[in-house]
């Protein structure tokens, strides 16, 4: 143990930082209780997303085989070429426990048929399902990746703010409480040792009288 002062402000020192370090642990525990609740909603969310996402890619990949095993890879190829396009997406941020989670705005990714910049007289319906498909896709895509965005820095979080409650609850608090107790120690020491003086002072002085 560092060498510390036994005084009575010492051990009222020690006291308050005991307070202070147990407040801030208990606030810590408050904030990693709202961020693992949104960690749990969040990655639940995410969860389904992926396997709607695998089911849709998955449906969206038959379609395309059927497509090109159909029409050929060069008309669909085309087709995609000339369907290529933007898709404008803003972001905003909330905040949870200081957190900012990330939420998406966007526009709709599914186009009309005459949207997709391919002659519909030149295709036929089967590319139409195969664009339909992908844009669907597209669209879970982006979602999905916002939540893995929020969902890591959650888990960041999370991960800090467990280090530094457990710093406290089982470095921080302890050795405070040691030393408070050390400090207690000397000053009951010392005040028994002025106890004894003080008896034998009296007792010297009544002998003499």
């Amino acid at each position: 143990m560092p060498q510390v002062s036994a005084t009575r402000s010492e051990l009222l020192a020690r006291r308050a930082q005991i307070g202070l370090a147990a407040q801030g642990r208990d606030l810590l525990k408050e904030r990693r209780s709202a961020l693992v609740r949104e960690f749990n909603r969040l990655g639940a969310s995410a969860l389904a997303s992926i396997d709607a996402l695998d089911r849709d890619a998955a449906g969206a990949g038959r379609v395309l085989g059927l497509s090109v095993a159909a029409h050929g890879p060069e008309p669909v190829g085309s087709a995609a070429l000339a369907a290529h396009g933007e898709v404008k997406v803003s972001l905003r941020t909330r905040s949870v426990a200081g957190v900012p989670i990330v939420e998406i705005d966007k526009q709709p990714v599914a186009r009309a048929r005459t949207d997709r910049g391919f002659s519909l007289a030149a295709t036929s319906a089967r590319l139409d399902e195969v664009a339909e498909r992908f844009e669907a896709v597209l669209d879970k895509l982006l979602g999905l990746a916002v939540l893995e965005l929020s969902v890591r820095r959650l888990a960041d979080e999370i991960a800090r703010t467990t280090r530094r409650m457990n710093a406290l609850e089982h470095v921080v608090v302890p050795r405070l409480e040691r030393e408070q107790a050390h400090i207690s120690l000397i000053l009951e020491e010392r005040e028994m040792e002025d106890r004894v003086r003080l008896r034998r002072m009296r007792s010297r002085g009544g002998r003499q009288r």
